[in-house]
């Protein structure tokens, strides 16, 4: 099955290029040239993946990416930012706005394409003419359900809104309640080997779906650090004298800077 793809892109010439790679693998192709025009096609037709510019005219990518990620129907929306901003800063930015992939300019084409074919298997598309894997089981932690058929996340009786990156994020630690995944492990599942990613992604994920799974984000009850480790999700909450994530003895070192 072929996607639906919408470039946002205010180079016509590097829009085209990208059309044309997009094309030939059989996908169907929208290109806008500024962040009005982008939101305008998103809202007609929600596409399968959104390849957008962060220097754009009008409304720039990082505002389009907020907006997208605020708006329900397009929550879900797998989204590679391309920008000649290459600085961990900008990278951490865009992905704490729901950013699912950055790709620094100049970029290789067949790089493009590999990062966007995975991009639509994470989404649920496979594109070029792939059948998709049967789905996994839905998978439970507590109040929290990971549905990787459905693509959806569920916490406290409520449908919550994850980025493909936050999704598969929850999926890997939700398939294994308890196990604490250290950040590499957890960058090799989400991205496999990506020069321009860091293990502080993983961090600004966690952060983010903090916000969106738990009652109190600045006082983590399920998606917990494992300090000098990683990140765990549990079944249960943490007894309430917990205060947070990590022995006392551990924490009492932290601040000592050991």
């Amino acid at each position: 099955m072929c996607a639906h793809v919408v470039v946002a892109e205010d180079d016509a010439k590097q829009a085209d290029l990208v059309r044309r790679y997009l094309e030939h693998e059989g996908h169907d192709v929208v290109v806008v040239h500024d962040g009005p025009s982008a939101l305008v096609e998103l809202r007609r037709r929600p596409p399968d993946l959104l390849i957008l510019d962060v220097m754009m005219p009008y409304i720039d990518g990082l505002d389009v990416c907020r907006i997208v990620r605020a708006e329900a129907d397009l929550a879900a929306l797998p989204v590679m930012m391309l920008t000649a901003r290459s600085t961990e800063d900008d990278l951490l930015l865009g992905l704490d706005l729901g950013a699912d992939d950055y790709l620094s300019k100049p970029f290789s084409p067949r790089e493009l394409m590999a990062r966007a074919r995975s991009l639509l298997r994470r989404g649920g598309r496979t594109g070029g003419g792939m059948a998709a894997a049967a789905p996994d089981p839905v998978l439970r932690s507590g109040p929290l359900t990971v549905n990787p058929g459905r693509h959806e996340v569920w916490a406290h009786g409520r449908r919550i809104h994850c980025t493909p990156g936050e999704f598969r994020l929850l999926e890997v630690l939700a398939s294994r309640p308890g196990q604490v995944f250290t950040r590499a492990q957890i960058l090799e599942r989400l991205h496999g080997i990506d020069r321009y990613i860091t293990a502080r992604t993983v961090d600004v994920h966690v952060m983010n779906l903090r916000k969106k799974i738990e009652e109190d984000p600045r006082n983590a009850r399920r998606l917990l650090t494992v300090y000098g480790v990683g990140y765990k999700l549990v079944d249960e909450e943490p007894p309430a004298d917990g205060e947070g994530d990590e022995p006392a003895d551990d924490r009492r070192d932290a601040r000592r800077g050991l």
